[in-house]
């Protein structure tokens, strides 16, 4: 296929000037399709797990894609294929996590409206022309059985090592004390598990001088900064797709301390210095972060991500969009004269 495939994509979350911090992996995808030829036209929404917002939002998707052509459908997590019912376009939906794992809620348990939102996800899988998941065991929840796994990719020219006493002096971190990277906040998320991370760091704080690095709303450009600063990444996450942060560790060959989670087992389990966690307590987080610091050297992580680059995982998105526009589809899903304004 040699003419430009033009997409339109949908997604409920994406950078604002209020937030400009958030999924960073979508921007980096918007802007390595874009650099790879790939027409894309953008619509972000703020759904908030709210039907009056999704209403309002396929209304604004009318007026927004009126009068545009395009060859397919791109929706970043399940629910936002929504917005383009009915179907008249061939649809490739990507899954990250909640959509298919479900929402946590306050009190750590998952939510009516996170269940809702997997069985309205799955629905929307059941349409898709071709499916990306972030990693094999999202795919598992999937009821169908072609997928592609297609994690998010990276900047590997960002993400990569440097001396660690550099990163502290330019954060301001102490030189001399262990630095256990905690890299979520502390309440806005309970699926993250603050309260376990600091537990274990208490337990360690018995025998060792350390300290547990809260890295929030923080900058992809600091980012790898507050990696390369730190001893230790730690992940106590209930549940993730493909968590970013490991990779992004692993590009900076930070030691990685995880729950079992999403694609971390394939991740790290085979990596000398990176530890997955079956027990889910924080005296065994703890076991496995002094395991680390006695261990006191970097780890060999960067190696293992490298097919990992932005610009691999962009052609294979591509690949799906030429998949999903095959000629042996009917012809209402591949006509390259569709518009949106028909929805």
């Amino acid at each position: 296929m040699t003419e430009t495939i033009r997409v339109l994509m949908i997604t409920c979350s994406y950078p604002t000037e209020d937030n400009p911090r958030s999924v960073p992996f979508i921007a980096r995808q918007v802007e390595f399709l874009r650099r790879a030829g790939v027409d894309v036209d953008l619509f972000h929404f703020e759904g908030k797990k709210r039907f009056l917002n999704y209403a309002q939002a396929r209304q604004k998707l009318k007026k927004h894609a009126s009068g545009k052509k395009y060859d397919l459908v791109h929706a970043q997590w399940g629910q936002s294929a929504v917005l383009a019912l009915p179907k008249r376009l061939p649809w490739v939906i990507t899954f990250r996590g909640n959509d298919l794992e479900g929402i946590v809620g306050d009190n750590g348990r998952y939510t009516l409206r996170g269940r809702v939102q997997q069985a309205v996800s799955m629905a929307m899988g059941q349409l898709a022309d071709q499916a990306i998941v972030v990693s094999e065991r999202l795919g598992k929840r999937l009821n169908r059985k072609d997928f592609h796994v297609i994690p998010s990719g990276l900047d590997l020219e960002l993400f990569r090592p440097m001396p660690m006493r550099e990163a502290r002096e330019r954060l301001g971190l102490p030189l001399n004390k262990r630095l256990v990277l905690f890299a979520a906040s502390r309440k806005a998320n309970p699926r993250k598990r603050y309260e376990l991370a600091e537990q274990a760091v208490n337990i360690l704080r018995r025998c060792h001088d350390i300290e547990l690095v809260v890295a929030t709303r923080v900058s992809q450009s600091l980012m790898p900064i507050y990696m390369n600063a730190c001893d230790a990444l730690l992940l106590t996450s209930m549940h993730e797709g493909s968590p970013n942060v490991v990779k992004e560790a692993l590009a900076c060959n930070l030691p990685v301390v995880s729950t079992d989670v999403g694609d971390v087992q394939r991740r790290i389990g085979n990596i000398d210095g990176c530890y997955v966690c079956k027990d889910v307590s924080a005296e065994a987080f703890a076991e496995a972060l002094e395991r680390v610091l006695e261990r006191t050297g970097r780890i060999d992580g960067r190696s293992s991500i490298i097919d990992l680059d932005e610009r691999v995982t962009t052609q294979k998105v591509i690949e799906a969009y030429k998949l999903a526009l095959q000629p042996a589809r009917p012809k209402a899903f591949r006509s390259r004269a569709g518009s949106m304004a028909e929805l």
